[in-house]
């Protein structure tokens, strides 16, 4: 994973407040996230390790993310600069849905960084969130290269992808990313409850059905009654998408082809959106079979 970390703090309200209105909000929380750090836990939970390379703050934030992100099970590596850890307020309203306002530039790794840029070349897959041109050329050295569009002006020179992924519902993303879909093999829209759709450079293309939330622990422990089992609900779309993007890189590194890559990534979208916060019902290991 080479990408963005931001600290994130997030609270429940009944709706996101019109202009000039005050809602109180409860259940407050807060966690290092953005796409960089949730895509990086969710390929550590699939594949057992993950390196993130990233960039933070010389600050308490940089350190307490530092800290939350290894008790998690990431390797990080963290360039830090002068400017302080990017932050963002996350409101969650009662139909799960997640509203975002960060505050801050974002702090992005770059080539000339003292990170472990060589460690890229062993790698199987990485997800590109964040970073100057040098630091996308490093990431192409992996077998397989993942990308999205909010990378923004390193992928409009030339780099080829193995894959764009990218919310089909997102207009930011949906500009940023006509920009580049010239540079990959597969491009990958996500629609939310409706699935998504993908095609490829050679001209093929196709659909994916969506999965219902499901929380994987719970469906372990229900495995005997789970064909009269109720589904999981829908409680919190925060990470959702970086969810997903996680489990497609780890799907086409692992070799298991397009389709199965995309039901994995369904899969792992699905989870996150059974739990508080990005971090609690995550696909693992255990529940890739």
């Amino acid at each position: 994973m080479v990408g963005h970390v931001e600290w994130v703090q997030f609270a429940r309200v009944a709706h996101v407040p019109r202009a000039g209105e005050v809602v109180n909000g409860g259940d407050l929380f807060e966690e290092p996230a953005g796409g960089g750090a949730v895509a990086a836990v969710q390929l550590a939970r699939l594949a057992g390790e993950a390196m993130l390379i990233t960039a933070l703050g010389r600050d308490e934030l940089g350190d307490r993310s530092l800290a939350r992100l290894r008790e998690l099970g990431v390797d990080v590596h963290a360039a830090r600069h002068a400017a302080g850890t990017r932050r963002a307020v996350t409101l969650l309203d009662d139909a799960g849905e997640r509203t975002i306002t960060t505050l801050g530039p974002r702090l992005e790794p770059m080539r000339d960084d003292e990170l472990p840029w060589e460690a890229l070349e062993k790698m199987d897959a990485v997800y590109f969130t964040a970073g100057d041109l040098g630091a996308l050329r490093a990431a192409r050295a992996a077998r397989v290269l993942v990308a999205s569009p909010r990378a923004g002006d390193a992928l409009l020179h030339g780099v080829p992808l193995d894959a764009l992924v990218l919310s089909g519902e997102d207009a930011v993303e949906r500009r940023q990313g006509a920009r580049v879909q010239g540079e990959a093999e597969l491009v990958v829209f996500t629609e939310g409850d409706r699935g998504g759709a993908y095609r490829t450079r050679s001209g093929s293309s196709g659909r994916w059905d969506p999965v219902a939330p499901s929380d994987p622990a719970r469906d372990r422990a229900l495995a005997p009654a789970l064909p009269t089992a109720a589904p999981a609900g829908a409680v919190d779309s925060y990470g959702c998408g970086d969810s997903f993007a996680a489990g497609l890189t780890y799907g086409l590194g692992a070799s298991e082809g397009i389709p199965a890559a995309l039901s994995l990534a369904a899969r792992c979208g699905a989870a996150c959106l059974t739990g508080r916060g990005p971090y609690q019902r995550q696909l693992t290991i255990q529940d890739r079979v």
